[in-house]
């Protein structure tokens, strides 16, 4: 007796229709609560922490097209015991350069403590320019040093970034030694202690490892170790499950970030940064072009400010991801 061709089963309409409507309600709820989180990023003036700072049209930073490289300067900063009116200083200052061609995104560190020219206000460390003009001021004054056109800025209080790392559910990492640091005059807020080998580390750790400078070459290996994390954390939001949470992640550091970037500024970046690839990251000055010296206390000096951006230029150039050929023709891994 032949059998009978078994039939495929059909899911009856009303089931294929429910899925599709709880898909666009899922997909019309995430965008809102996206872009609403977004939309806070960008604080009116009256209740910025730089709203103190008067609006100079000569520190103004150029617009982004979209189509040429933008470049976002990141700064992380303490807010505590700021007096009504009273600017932060930058503790940590980051550029993430995006090219929209090559889809490629290098990384570089900036030594807060470089001694630099601060438009219309002489000479002074570089992370002064924070507190003397405000994020446009910081910009201008990073822009000239480096050549490369800064458009945007994120600031970040260390609250929001234990909030981050603590909402993208932590980041296992590498501590390369251990590291130890007390402070009575931080009241102990901040101490620092870390077991060398690898770790989960939540918020609080996390700040810990990106901030600790007591060690022989001080700032140098701390921003070699906030490339790094920030590498890491960077991977950590991509991963299915925090892309899922976006909403709810921007929603807990909302009150500690201000940006000048629009909402549409800020989905045009986050396509381009997912679509793109780390290249590399380095170090500004590097160390074959600064001298330490004492102006004011210890600072960094720049030997050749010509050769500086000439190296930039190199670095952005490079792609560390991408295997070169060796001399005798095989394939070997770009340090």
């Amino acid at each position: 007796m032949r059998s009978q061709p078994r039939k495929k089963r059909r899911w009856p309409l009303y089931t294929g229709l429910s899925i599709l409507v709880v898909v666009i309600a899922f997909a019309t709820w995430y965008f809102y609560n996206t872009y609403h989180a977004l939309e806070q990023l960008d604080k009116p003036k009256e209740d910025s922490i730089f709203s103190n700072v008067p609006d100079k049209p000569e520190e103004q930073p150029p617009e982004w097209t979209g189509s040429e490289r933008v470049n976002v300067l990141l700064m992380g900063g303490d807010n505590r015991g700021l007096t009504q009116g009273e600017t932060p200083r930058s503790d940590s200052m980051l550029i993430a350069s995006f090219d929209p061609t090559t889809k490629k995104v290098h990384l570089f560190s900036i030594l807060r403590d470089t001694y630099v020219k601060i438009p219309g206000h002489g000479s002074d460390r570089l992370n002064a320019a924070l507190s003397i003009g405000g994020p446009n001021l910081s910009m201008k004054t990073i822009s000239e040093l480096t050549g490369l056109d800064i458009q945007y800025y994120v600031y970040a209080d260390f609250q929001g970034f234990i909030k981050l790392v603590d909402a993208i559910g932590g980041v296992d990492f590498y501590v390369e030694k251990d590291m130890d640091y007390e402070s009575a005059a931080d009241k102990h807020l901040f101490d620092i202690h870390l077991k060398k080998g690898q770790q989960h580390l939540d918020g609080d750790h996390a700040l810990q490892y990106v901030r600790f400078r007591h060690d022989k070459l001080s700032d140098y290996t701390r921003t070699e170790r906030q490339r790094a994390f920030l590498g890491a954390v960077a991977d950590k939001l991509q991963s299915g499950w925090n892309l899922i949470k976006l909403p709810t992640i921007l929603n807990q550091v909302v009150p500690y970030i201000e940006t000048n970037m629009s909402v549409n500024d800020m989905w045009k970046l986050a396509s381009l940064g997912y679509k793109s690839h780390q290249a590399g990251s380095a170090q500004l000055p590097p160390m074959d072009n600064l001298v330490e010296q004492n102006i004011g206390g210890s600072t960094i000096g720049i030997r050749d400010e010509d050769k500086l951006r000439e190296y930039i230029q190199e670095v952005l150039a490079s792609d560390s991801s991408v295997a070169s050929p060796s001399p005798s023709g095989s394939a070997s891994a770009t340090p």
